[in-house]
């Protein structure tokens, strides 16, 4: 797959800022502490299904102390409408405790902090530091690979160089939004079965030859 030429992906990127200059993530959260529990629940799972069962779930239990006090089977109450809810239950409550022991009940400005919590990739690490802490990191998703790949953004054999590529290639000023511009391109524009190239701001920049 070629690369789209780098003045094309700087053009894209302003694009999409121009249509959507403060771009968020669709999870629900009031704390850092909840959009970690969030973005933990979220794996293979929509947001707004989430964002469903944490309404209850954040009610009931707020902070860290009250989630490892609710504990591994009063969270999977609240979350078992949610596909692998009962491994999610049992990492929340694990990484609920954590907080509280190492950490002060604070979720960790530090990639290897938070790797080191039950349930916490990479690629939720990089959510958490991204929009709690503004750095410029890129969580790859399934929406992001298929982009990077599909219009040549950064194309990339896994996650790992995707997001390698798409931080050495989108130019600085538009890093701390990448993300999440991307990802709801993704979701509702460059879908995966049949992307609706119609409706593309990109569109003319974009390689896919099926467009």
């Amino acid at each position: 797959m070629a690369d789209m030429r780098l003045a094309a992906v700087a053009e894209a990127f302003r694009r999409l800022r121009d249509a959507n200059p403060n771009p968020t993530t669709e999870l629900e959260y009031a704390s850092p502490f909840q959009l970690l529990v969030a973005v933990v629940l979220s794996a293979q799972a929509t947001d707004k299904g989430v964002n469903i069962a944490t309404r209850k779930l954040f009610a009931a239990a707020p902070t860290p102390e009250a989630m490892a006090d609710l504990g591994e089977n009063g969270i999977a109450e609240y979350i078992k409408t949610i596909g692998l809810f009962r491994n999610k239950a049992k990492n929340t409550a694990q990484l609920s405790r954590l907080l509280v022991e190492r950490h002060g009940g604070e979720v960790p400005n530090d990639r290897e902090a938070l790797e080191a919590l039950p349930g916490v990739g990479r690629k939720t690490a990089n959510v958490v530091l991204n929009t709690i802490f503004g750095e410029p990191t890129m969580a790859v998703d399934t929406h992001i690979f298929r982009l990077a790949n599909r219009t040549g953004l950064a194309p990339g054999k896994d996650v790992l160089e995707v997001e390698k590529r798409l931080l050495r290639r989108i130019p600085k000023e538009y890093l701390r939004d990448a993300h999440h511009w991307l990802i709801l391109h993704g979701r509702y524009v460059c879908v995966a079965r049949k992307p609706k190239c119609d409706e593309c701001i990109i569109r003319d920049l974009c390689l896919y030859k099926g467009k």
